[in-house]
């Protein structure tokens, strides 16, 4: 037969507490993570459609500009 002491018991219930503690941590953690994944892919996904909408108005506005006449062009007599 083994007899344990109360303290004995006690330290193994107080860790196996910690250890259950610990598990759920580890678990809130995985889910969290798994939370930050999507939303940084979310994040990286809005982030290249913006940057290709902004590549597309400065094409624009670049296209726009070289239709402008500049001041040098109406000064110009034919030679």
């Amino acid at each position: 037969m083994h007899y344990y002491s109360g303290g004995m018991v006690s330290e193994f219930h107080q860790l196996s507490e910690k250890i259950v503690q610990l598990a759920e941590l580890a678990q809130s953690l995985r889910r969290e993570n798994a939370d930050l994944r999507l939303t940084l892919a979310s994040l990286t996904t809005e982030n290249a459609d913006l940057a290709k909408r902004i590549e597309e108005a400065y094409q624009r506005v670049s296209a726009l500009l070289d239709k402008i006449p500049t001041p040098d062009a109406h000064n110009e007599e034919p030679a």
